[in-house]
């Protein structure tokens, strides 16, 4: 069972806005054997300089459900995160997802999902949808027992259909679209506690159009300092080809962060 972890955000650079309409979820999964898993984190902060105040506050959930004996899996996940600063939201968003999936062998796994996200920031505020499709693992190296090799690599290809509905308050227009949603994840683990990365590329294009399309792109480096310390760093770059206002919407973050287990 994995130990419990702190997570301390220690920087955050981040470009135009807060949260992209396409969320990675492959980063969220957990790899573990336990039966159940709950995880949650919680941040409050104000800040009062000379009248000008600053107001933050943050939550996280991740939960999973692996009964014993059994190929499903059940995840939970969500998010909250306000920031307000002289009565002034910078970002107030929110996120909701439930993932069923079923394993059929090693290389083939069915999920569904629903999923509901606010963004105030963005020219599509509201979101709403639900898919199904399938997981394919194209590649899995894993040391054996005897190996002095300790390190991990796998490939994974996700394809599905989803259904969304989107709002848009500053235009006030609602959408309701078919859309083909794709991944490709990577992952490599160096092990004997070193260098860990994954990497994954989301396209979710149209199927009437597929000039227009989401695109995200995700790269996260965890980096060992010791037995309970990692420095982690991750890059998300997200485009929106056409939004309400016909025009193409991106966002770029970088995080700076550390991994405390205890």
């Amino acid at each position: 069972m994995n130990r419990p972890f702190l997570f301390i955000l220690f920087a955050l650079f981040f470009l135009e806005f807060s949260y992209s309409q396409v969320v990675n979820i492959e980063s969220r999964r957990l790899k573990t054997d336990s039966v159940f898993v709950f995880l949650g984190n919680l941040s409050l902060s104000f800040n009062d300089n000379n009248g000008s105040q600053v107001f933050q506050f943050g939550s996280g959930l991740t939960s999973q459900l692996k009964p014993k004996g059994s190929k499903n899996i059940y995840l939970l996940l969500g998010d909250y995160a306000l920031i307000r600063a002289n009565g002034v939201d910078f970002n107030n968003s929110w996120f909701l997802h439930f993932r069923f999936r079923h394993k059929f062998s090693d290389l083939i796994r069915f999920e569904s999902y629903v999923q509901s996200q606010h963004d105030g920031l963005l020219d599509v505020n509201y979101r709403n949808l639900i898919g199904a499709g399938l997981r394919l693992k194209l590649v899995g190296v894993e040391p054996d027992d005897n190996s002095e090799e300790q390190s991990t690599f796998k490939l994974y290809l996700g394809n599905a259909y989803m259904y969304e509905e989107e709002k848009s308050d500053a235009f006030n227009k609602r959408f309701s679209n078919h859309r083909h949603s794709s991944y490709l994840a990577l992952t490599y683990n160096a092990g004997n506690g070193k260098v860990s990365i994954l990497n994954v590329l989301y396209y979710q294009p149209l199927y009437s159009n597929f000039n227009d399309f989401r695109l995200l792109e995700q790269l996260k480096i965890e980096i060992p300092i010791s037995e309970t310390l990692d420095f982690t760093t991750t890059f998300n770059y997200y485009i929106d080809s056409i939004t309400p206002k016909d025009r193409k919407q991106y966002s770029s973050k970088v995080y700076f962060g550390f991994n405390i287990e205890l």
